[in-house]
């Protein structure tokens, strides 16, 4: 063990390493939402309640426009990336004004969680409370994001921040499939316990909801307070300084141009990267005839193959750097969304391939991302920066899940509108290729790791 000035043993190590284990849990909580919520249930079960709503073939008339119900379910989901868009920069001002981070990740994740279990009384054609459950949800899934990337670099220093990131996501996977794995013997053995199939549905995201709010108590109980650091002087009201220190902030930006470069290169190989996992499960059971136990099924092995992904980034970017391995995985992005557009429909093997594909590159890709980032922000704005991370991601996410909704509402084809999504990986993986890291680390303040 290292000593501290003075000759006193440095048990900073310890300290770290005991929050990295307590921060580890977020992930574990909150993939469980995204899981069985976000990427498998939701998405379908919404789809048969608006089609409850105007029948199978039926339309919504939206202004102008004509929507069929699967195109309905995306540009709800744009709703929700809108307004995360818009909160969230004042919400990280706000989160770096506060001492206790980890009772806003609480508030934000629990109020989500309760907004999410609204889902479960949903029923019929009532597409409408379902929705509610599903923006607020999101929303308030970002906010509590936000929270959770800012304390990354309070609890690690610059060497060990791919590590701790990659183990926190992998960590992530494991609680999400697990909890699908649970869910997978509901659901399939639905009859066997007296449920029918929407119950059994609406019973699994519930669980997700629970999941979400429950283990969040850990990271709750177990992280410390962090002083906040380099604090604009504002006068007024917490709203008044929070509002003072973003526009600061926003003033500053010029400063940090490779930040600013890789969140434009973000936004857009994360929107892709999210607009697949959102329509993922749509696309297998309406482009390609897949029954939901085999989507489940898939989504399942994609958690756990993800979870030594994650992991297999991480010791790749202490070898090559986190920039390479990011660019590496943004390759095998495009060649996923091009073989999706010839995936033959019922094919079950090659679904299972393209979905262990995207379970490696999947967890790897964003946790490499989120420490990445870090590294080029100034320390004593880890919030505000992370806030401007998730909302440049969600104030243009609308781009994948609308470009998705309307290449399919114009050729009435999931596969056109999931290989559109290639230009989205093609653009991002240009403007990182911009991104000079040893200057953005120097601008930033950081200590460059030993491999950059």
């Amino acid at each position: 063990m290292s000593e501290a000035p003075g000759g006193v043993a440095d048990l900073r190590p310890l300290e770290r390493a005991r929050e990295q284990r307590a921060w580890y849990w977020y992930d574990w909580a909150n993939s469980a939402y995204t899981t069985t919520i976000g990427t498998v249930f939701f998405g379908p079960y919404f789809i048969t309640l608006a089609e409850n709503a105007v029948g199978e073939n039926g339309r919504f008339a939206v202004g102008m426009f004509s929507l069929p119900p699967g195109a309905l379910f995306f540009w709800l989901i744009t709703l929700s990336t809108i307004l995360s868009a818009l909160l969230l920069p004042p919400l990280g001002a706000f989160a770096d004004r506060r001492e206790n981070k980890k009772a806003l990740l609480g508030v934000f994740a629990w109020t989500g969680a309760a907004f999410a279990s609204l889902i479960f009384f949903a029923t019929g054609d009532n597409w409408q409370l379902a929705a509610v459950g599903i923006v607020v949800g999101n929303v308030c899934f970002g906010a509590a994001g936000v929270i959770n990337d800012s304390i990354l670099p309070l609890i690690s220093d610059e060497q060990e921040r791919d590590r701790v990131s990659s183990r926190g996501w992998a960590f992530g996977y494991l609680g999400g499939g697990l909890l699908l794995v649970i869910n997978l013997v509901v659901f399939l053995g639905h009859d066997a316990i007296g449920l029918d199939e929407g119950l059994a549905a609406r019973l699994c995201m519930l669980s997700a909801a629970l999941w979400w709010a429950g283990f969040t108590l850990i990271p709750f109980l177990r992280l410390r307070n962090h002083q906040p650091q380099h604090l604009v002087p504002e006068s007024g009201g917490a709203i008044r300084q929070s509002f003072g220190q973003l526009f600061a902030t926003l003033k500053d930006l010029r400063r940090f141009p490779m930040a600013l470069t890789f969140l434009f290169a973000y936004l857009f190989f994360n929107d892709g990267i999210q607009t697949v996992i959102a329509s993922s499960a749509v696309y297998g059971a309406e482009e390609l005839g897949h029954s939901q136990t085999i989507l489940i099924g898939t989504i399942l092995m994609v958690q756990f193959v993800a979870f030594g992904g994650a992991l297999a980034f991480g010791r790749a970017a202490a070898a090559y750097g986190a920039k390479q391995v990011i660019l590496f995985g943004l390759v095998v992005w495009m060649l996923i969304v091009t073989a999706a557009l010839l995936l033959p429909a019922g094919n079950i093997p090659m679904f299972l391939v393209l979905g262990a594909a995207i379970g490696i590159v999947l967890g790897g890709t964003q946790a490499l991302a989120r420490s990445y980032f870090s590294l080029l922000i100034p320390k004593g704005k880890e919030a505000e920066y992370f806030s401007f991370y998730h909302a440049m991601d969600r104030g243009t996410s609308w781009f994948g899940t609308a470009t998705f909704a309307l290449v399919l509402s114009i050729t009435d084809s999931y596969r056109p509108a999931i290989f559109a999504l290639v230009v989205f990986f093609v653009v991002g993986g240009v403007l990182l290729l911009k991104v000079d890291t040893e200057r953005g680390i120097r601008e930033a303040g950081n200590v460059a790791p030993a491999v950059i």
